[in-house]
């Protein structure tokens, strides 16, 4: 599913942008954190399959908010007037009655929202909830107000860096690809300018007071291993929300996408719908890629410890860019490897004889393993014998070798690529002996 188009809607002399995916019967309005750029958000892999799913059972609505994004750079302003910014997105989308979904500090404006206009609002999800920001001695969780001008002041002066994956997702902080998607993101949202102003503004917010006035459906969630957002929170909105119903979620992230985003989902569709809808699990023909980085572990004692983390950094950048340029879809990580599917074999082939190469070239050799087969999706993980097979496919590689099964050398006949035998092999825990064949490229 491909980003929808961008719209505007007005609230007096300000536009706001907003989007419109799906035409399910119902419809879920998703109130973004003020650092937002809708379009940028369909580029997250795991973000752009949560926003797919969503449509199976509901329009999915969102909106930069006003100061951000693809919205009018206005300067911040209080909760009140947002509130006439999300009637004016309903409006302009069409929308009587949604459910209102928000996250960590967009929490405050979808319950003041819910409170003050429970005519339309069908129900409220919460996720990993924020009611108020600064700590007061009644309130003692929250952020401790010296501490947070230390950390609006390294946020200013980091604004672009992806500052955000320090401040949300520090266990994530080495990851390059998420340092420069969220640096993206930061350089999207607003300028440096904006950030100190803003910060200020909802740091001020405090909706406890109208807690116990939210009379519509209301389902808080959580992530039952998140150390960042205090437990304490999402208990504070389940006791004064009457008839709160209270979710932990397995995981430890309190970004969406970090985790599995399948359970929240699960969650949200039954309090949509009143349903759970049980699914079998997508079945797909799918290219399987494994690489893996040959002798890493002596290589690190080699180098030492942060050097070997430059080199990592480096290689997952590599990785990422011809996985982007091959049309390849990272799966996840795995230790020094990666795990990724493609729509073809041959992009799958050339992504790995390009990355062995690269690789190579910079001192950290790679070997990859590669099977097409049919796949299980479970959430945003693949499963099943196709899977098994390329590790094991890989496994038999050495330093710098791509190695493909039969059936991968099939399906390429034609393209250009060039398949050495290498004979029959026993692949551990696969029953009969398998054909592999060494990949290159026709002019090698």
């Amino acid at each position: 599913m491909t980003a929808p188009r961008t719209r505007y809607a007005r609230n007096g002399d300000v536009s706001i942008a907003y989007e419109v995916a799906g035409d399910g019967p119902h419809d879920v309005l998703l109130v973004n954190s003020w650092v937002s750029q809708m379009e940028h958000l369909w580029t997250e892999p795991r973000l752009a399959r949560m926003f797919a799913r969503l449509p199976g059972f509901a329009r999915l609505i969102q909106f930069d908010p006003r100061g951000s994004g693809m919205s009018d750079r206005v300067p911040p302003a209080p909760l009140e007037e947002q509130m006439d910014d999300v009637l004016a997105v309903l409006d302009a989308a069409g929308c009587e009655r949604p459910t209102v979904l928000a996250e960590t500090e967009g929490t405050a404006l979808a319950c003041l929202f819910a409170a003050t206009h429970p005519e339309r609002v069908a129900s409220l999800a919460l996720f990993a909830p924020i009611p108020r920001i600064l700590a007061t001695p009644d309130y003692p969780w929250a952020h401790d107000p010296v501490r947070r001008e230390s950390f609006i002041a390294r946020t200013v002066q980091g604004w672009g860096e992806g500052m955000t994956v320090d401040a949300a997702a520090p266990v994530h902080s080495g990851d390059p690809y998420l340092r420069d998607w969220f640096g993206r993101m930061e350089r999207l949202a607003v300028g440096p300018a904006a950030v100190e102003p803003t910060m200020r503004v909802i740091g001020q917010t405090d909706v406890r007071g109208i807690l116990p006035l939210i009379r519509v459906p209301t389902l808080v969630t959580r992530r039952e291993g998140d150390t960042r957002v205090d437990r304490r929170h999402a208990e504070f909105i389940r006791d004064h929300v009457p008839g709160a119903r209270f979710v932990e979620l397995p995981g430890t992230e309190s970004i969406l996408f970090l985790d599995d985003t399948e359970p929240l989902v699960d969650e949200l569709e039954e309090l949509v719908t009143g349903t759970r809808a049980i699914r079998a699990p997508e079945r797909v023909l799918a290219t399987v890629l494994f690489t893996d980085i040959v002798g890493s572990t002596e290589r690190a004692s080699e180098v030492g410890d942060r050097a070997w983390r430059e080199l990592l950094d480096a290689h997952h950048v590599l990785v990422r860019a011809a996985l982007a340029a091959h049309g390849g879809e990272e799966v996840k990580t795995l230790g020094d490897g990666f795990l990724a599917t493609f729509d073809g074999p041959a992009r799958a082939v050339r992504c790995a004889l390009r990355v062995a190469e690269r690789s190579g070239e910079a001192g950290v050799p790679v070997r990859a393993g590669i099977h097409t087969g049919e796949c299980e999706r479970v959430g945003g993980d693949v499963a099943g014998i196709a899977v098994h097979i390329a590790a094991r496919v890989m496994g038999e590689a050495g330093a710098g070798e791509v190695f493909v099964s039969r059936t991968v050398c099939d399906l390429v006949a034609g393209s250009g690529l060039r398949f050495d035998p290498r004979g029959p092999r026993a692949l551990r825990g696969v029953p009969g002996e398998w054909e592999l064949f060494e990949a290159a490229d026709q002019a090698a």
